[in-house]
């Protein structure tokens, strides 16, 4: 049911409130599977990373959305990633079979795709951590195999500052916000999806 202060928010800060619950429930589930144990566990996490790339990067390349969040387009990190499964050596039917599963999500609307992008690039704050985990522990780096977890030039910051200030200067509707944050569930939902077949389930996974 939508309120009548639903637009009192800047937009960030509303998607942020309505999936916190979410979020923080996935960040446990995911470290709670250990991705940083070793390089094998770490290319499951990689796979997941793979698949919620192949379902965002054509928002990235969305002239509609390009218009509404300036500077989208380079945000996007789908080569990163993929330079990533080439370090680890993750097979072409592994790589494919991620690609498929990616690219077949797809939002119903440009409101539920502005969701998706605000949980993607959200992730990117997060990925600061998980990139020194990836470093101390496993001997990772910007430029083997932790490639898509990398800051901007920069700053990691300044650039989530920079994407928070678009979506706020967006003049949603009620209903348009009330679609974002569907999209915004939507792509947490996906990604625990993905966790749970890759991670949780142990497939098997290529190690360096």
């Amino acid at each position: 049911m939508i309120t009548a202060d639903i637009t009192a928010f800047p937009l960030s800060s509303y998607l942020k409130e309505q999936t916190t619950s979410t979020h923080e429930s996935l960040d446990r589930r995911i470290m709670a599977l250990a991705p940083f144990s070793n390089r094998e566990r770490f290319a499951c996490f990689l796979r997941m990373q793979l698949r919620l790339h192949y379902a965002t990067a054509p928002l990235y390349q969305n002239p509609a959305l390009q218009a509404m969040l300036p500077g989208l387009a380079e945000r996007n990190r789908l080569d990163a990633v993929q330079l990533d499964c080439a370090d680890f050596n993750l097979s072409e039917q592994q790589q494919e079979e991620d690609r498929l599963a990616g690219t077949s999500i797809k939002p119903t609307n440009t409101q539920e795709a502005i969701g998706w992008l605000y949980t993607h690039e959200g992730s990117t704050l997060g990925a600061a951590f998980l990139l020194k985990y990836a470093k101390d522990q496993l001997g990772l780096s910007e430029s083997f195999g932790a490639r898509h977890l990398a800051g901007h030039t920069e700053g990691r910051g300044l650039h989530w500052r920079q994407f928070k200030q678009a979506l706020d200067n967006l003049d949603l509707t009620p209903e348009a916000r009330t679609e974002a944050v569907e999209g915004a569930r939507a792509a947490f939902a996906f990604v625990r999806a993905s966790v749970e077949e890759l991670m949780a389930d142990n497939q098997p996974a290529a190690a360096v």
